[in-house]
């Protein structure tokens, strides 16, 4: 009889946690949704003749306003209820799912380690960006360790593809595998692209009134090995192929030369060449880390001899730090330096340095792919991450960045193009710290929209 009281008092408090958290995620959804309204009220109206920087501004604020108010919307809990919370376990959608339908939730660890096995993530979904419209999406991660040691770094895999209203397929899979002994790190960049896009010429003072639709196939062929010199530090060689093909134009639609056919672009193009790269990483989980550090530098020459159209060099440095602003590790500062530098040479149009086109196509949230480009590009980024729920299962983020570019002739970097915006964590996996992140960016000339990711954007 006691156990069955008792039975009942834990079925009782995990309604409770559950109902709390549905609360709790409506009260923050409600206000964001209220954050779209105003903005795009504002928009329409009299925010129109606010100044650009007045503008961001006051979006930044409006998001740290109504993000304030959806906490303080918490309802008050009783002793009991805040005690269930304190000692709960890190929770994820399988075990919300699993209590929901009456099903055992196990008492596994919430923390990947040495030995354990494979975690998969898988995330099937339907969704909406800039640059594709309507999108069927699958996207999925796999976290591993290749040994048992406690130092092994994880290794992870991320494959994805997705049909967009654009008439854009895309398959890419990105590889970072680690040998047994943790010397050897294999990194990989593969993906085939049919990709109808617009460009909005050279620059970053380039207008959208600039836009001029592309059409092309593409195949890009990274792949590194790096070798651990001592403690966090890396280094090594990799060979990059970027092959372009049936590149069509459909030109301004004021008539005027475009800058893409002003550059001398053809219906082919093809990069190939070597690359060294120099790596420090001390974060622990590059899915979700929470106190480390990434810096990674990569110099890429183009050469004719082994089957680029061109000779012509690059170097980008990517640069990502992370502090933890308390002890629990809930709230996070995550902060991005990156850049990107046409060093010699002429590269194709399509090679150049580009808005969401670095090697996880994440910077510029605000922005649609490629809406700024240039011979040099100059970005930083920066972004709070806390959760909503104490057990992990709900988060969310604010997030500002800024880029400037240069146009095809000069080194010299034109407007700053700042963006700011929020999204929403939902914790896919809690073995690997997997979650599902959707945010809502806002940038310049009116340009918002929605970006989905699996995993961390940085």
């Amino acid at each position: 009889m006691k156990g069955s009281v008792n039975t009942g008092r834990n079925e009782r408090k995990k309604l409770i946690q559950i109902n709390e958290e549905c609360k709790q995620f409506l009260n923050f959804a409600v206000n964001q949704f209220l954050f779209l309204e105003i903005t795009h009220f504002m928009q329409k109206k009299s925010y129109t003749s606010i100044q650009p920087g007045f503008k961001n501004s006051l979006l930044l604020t409006l998001t740290l306003l109504l993000s304030a108010f959806a906490h303080a919307q918490d309802p008050v809990h009783d002793s009991a209820m805040v005690s269930v919370q304190t000692q709960s376990a890190q929770r994820d959608i399988v075990d919300v799912l699993k209590e929901l339908f009456g099903f055992h939730v196990t008492d596994k660890t919430s923390n990947m380690k040495p030995g354990d096995k494979p975690v998969f993530s898988i995330l099937p979904a339907a969704g909406y960006t800039l640059q594709t419209r309507l999108a069927a999406i699958i996207s999925s991660n796999v976290a591993f360790y290749t040994s048992k040691e406690p130092n092994t770094p994880i290794s992870i895999i991320n494959a994805s593809a997705f049909y967009t209203q654009n008439k854009q397929f895309t398959v890419p899979v990105q590889i970072s595998v680690w040998n047994r002994k943790g010397t050897y790190n294999l990194l990989g960049d593969i993906r085939y692209m049919k990709y109808p896009q617009s460009t909005f010429g050279l620059g970053s003072n380039s207008s959208l009134g600039d836009e001029d639709p592309l059409d092309y196939q593409y195949v890009r062929l990274y792949q590194y090995v790096l070798r651990k010199i001592s403690g966090h530090l890396s280094a090594g060689i990799g060979y990059n192929l970027d092959h372009y093909w049936k590149v069509t134009e459909k030109g301004l639609a004021s008539g005027i030369q475009s800058d893409f056919s002003k550059y001398g672009s053809g219906n082919t193009a093809t990069s190939s060449g070597y690359s060294a790269h120099l790596l420090f990483d001390s974060r622990t989980n590059p899915i979700n880390d929470k106190n480390g550090m990434l810096a990674l530098i990569s110099y890429r020459n183009n050469v004719t001899w082994m089957g680029s159209n061109s000779n012509w060099q690059s170097l980008t440095s990517d640069i990502r730090k992370f502090i933890s602003l308390d002890h629990s590790q809930k709230n996070v500062l995550a902060l991005w330096l990156y850049s990107w530098i046409i060093l010699d040479g002429k590269p194709p149009y399509l090679d150049l340095p580009s808005t969401g086109w670095d090697r996880f196509t994440n910077t510029g949230r605000g922005f649609i792919q490629g809406r700024f480009r240039g011979k040099n590009m100059l970005y930083a980024e920066s972004e709070y991450r806390f959760n909503i729920t104490q057990n992990g299962l709900l988060g969310a983020v604010l997030f500002a960045n800024a880029e400037s570019f240069s146009d095809a002739s000069s080194l010299k970097l034109q407007k700053l193009q700042p963006a700011a915006g929020f999204g929403i964590r939902v914790k896919l996996n809690k073995k690997s710290d997997t979650n599902i992140a959707v945010d809502y960016g806002f940038g310049t000339q009116g340009m918002r929209g929605l970006f989905v990711n699996i995993g961390e954007v940085f």
